[in-house]
């Protein structure tokens, strides 16, 4: 049962990586191209040292690396739609939406892994998602009435995606190591953030940055910190079942919320949270839904 302090790990590291991706995207950086841009660098270096160092095992079969490959640019379009809503959404209430993917990962085993939901993972299912939507309610003071946040459909198309790069990941973990899967997907990662940002105007963007050295200096530690979730998941996938390890990683909101409190009553302009007693106990109550769905989840399977 190794995967399972493996996967807590995971959340623990993981939630830091997201709220200083949430600092860097909303505070440092003048646009979201160019925080891609050397986040980018970093990934796409690490991840060829990474896979040069482990070199993918011969013999395997072709379809074990299209999967694998194809996982890794699903992940990638899942992230890209969490850091760019990052841009103008608090994190506290984008990371409960973004994780209700342990959800996915469950209804994509039915028809992928011939697995059978019972009616536990159902209810498991239903909780979660509400969960999600009442963080993502903003109540209209105007009409008088509760209204999801434009961001809330953008999130649940990622946790679809990070849903079923889960279940590739662990399709292909079960013929590679998770050192070549993390290599092929640290490489992809930073292909596309270079696809997408790498232009002359996003790098004049970062030349006239203010304090450029320290927030160049931030995304080098954080991305540091992001390869070691990445990792860390990576490894507790290979170990353990995935919906089960997917669940447990799912638990990141909890430590974004502590992480994201604490900072807001000890550095408040380090994030944009806006933080009442009414917003404080509707995040607890989401968190706890989304939580308790993942973890009824964890004990009907």
């Amino acid at each position: 049962m190794i995967w399972i302090p493996i996967a807590i790990t995971a959340a623990a590291i993981t939630a830091i990586v997201s709220i200083l991706d949430s600092h860097l995207i909303s505070k440092r950086f003048p646009s979201f191209m160019a925080f891609l841009a050397p986040a980018g660098v970093i990934h796409f270096v690490v991840g060829l040292v990474v896979l040069g160092i482990n070199p993918l095992p011969e013999g395997t079969d072709t379809l074990v690396w299209l999967v694998a490959f194809s996982s890794a640019v699903v992940r990638v379009a899942g992230v890209l739609l969490m850091l760019r809503t990052m841009r103008f959404e608090e994190v506290s209430r984008i990371m409960p939406v973004v994780n209700t993917f342990p959800i996915f990962v469950a209804l994509l085993a039915v028809p992928v892994l011939d697995e059978v939901l019972g009616w536990v993972e159902w209810l498991a299912i239903i909780i979660t998602v509400s969960g999600a939507v009442l963080i993502s309610a903003n109540w209209d003071s105007e009409r008088k009435g509760v209204q999801l946040r434009r961001s809330f459909a953008t999130l649940m198309v990622s946790s679809i995606l990070l849903g079923a790069a889960n279940i590739g990941s662990k399709y292909a973990l079960d013929h590679i190591s998770f050192w070549n899967m993390y290599g092929i997907n640290a490489a992809c990662l930073g292909a596309i953030f270079l696809m997408f940002s790498l232009r002359p105007s996003v790098v004049g963007e970062i030349k006239q940055m203010k304090q450029r050295n320290t927030a160049l200096g931030l995304t080098a530690l954080n991305e540091t910190i992001a390869m070691a979730g990445f990792i860390m998941s990576f490894w507790a996938i290979e170990q353990g079942p995935v919906s089960m390890v997917s669940t447990i990683i799912g638990t990141r909101p909890a430590f974004v919320f502590v992480y994201a409190l604490l900072l807001s009553f000890f550095f408040p302009t380090v994030l944009n949270e806006r933080l009442s007693r009414g917003v404080i106990i509707t995040k607890i109550i989401s968190i706890g839904l989304v939580i308790g769905g993942v973890a009824l989840l964890t004990l009907g399977g």
